[in-house]
Order: structure tokens, then sequence, then C-alpha cells
């Protein structure tokens, strides 16, 4: 049976996920990685900029801006990020982990 190599607190729509007794949630591996590039882009303000461009070539800057981001994890293999549009407000950030396969982000 694998072990928890990262964990860390489940972060809900900016919020601490809490039980019914008031205790947190833990989260761990694939997804406590996913969660860190989450809040990496989010706190360079890159998923704002994203979000609000309108221009399609500036858009495809901050898409590579956030590909090199996330690649700067040492957790993630470099040159299997990729950002998706999904719809105007929401992308997909992929990418594998060397010890635990895939990884997607929503944004």
């Amino acid at each position: 049976m694998p072990t928890d190599k990262y964990i860390d607190l489940r972060v809900d729509d900016y919020g601490i996920r809490l039980d019914a007794g008031a205790q947190p949630h833990y989260t761990s591996n694939r997804h406590s990685i996913g969660q860190d590039i989450k809040h990496a882009i989010l706190e360079a303000g890159l998923a704002l900029a994203l979000i609000g461009e309108r221009s399609p070539t500036l858009r495809a800057d901050v898409r590579t801006r956030i590909r090199i981001l996330v690649e700067q994890d040492e957790r993630i293999v470099p040159g299997t990020a990729d950002v998706r549009e999904e719809a105007a407000d929401r992308y997909l950030v992929t990418a594998t982990t060397y010890e635990f396969g895939h990884l997607e982000v929503q944004l």
C-alpha cells in the first residue's frame, strides 16, 4: 500500500474544508500537488489575467506563463504541462507528476 508522501490541508473555495466536527480534511499526494499548483497560479495572478484578457495572442502568452510556472515544480515532469480553455471563464491545467501520474487542475 502506498504511503502519503505529500500531505496538506484540503482547501475548497478559498477556505479550509472542515468536517461535521469542525476538524480539517486532509489531502495527499496527487491532489496535494494539484492544490499547490492551483494556488501558485492564483497567487501569481495568472488565472485572473487569463480570464480577463480578450486578445487571443495575449491569452496564449498567459497560458505559456502558466505552463512555465507549473513545470518549475520539481514534482512535475518537464514538458508535460498544458492549459486548455474549457469555457470563457474556465481553464483546465494538466501535467504529469513523477510519482503519481496524470494531474488535472481546474481554474
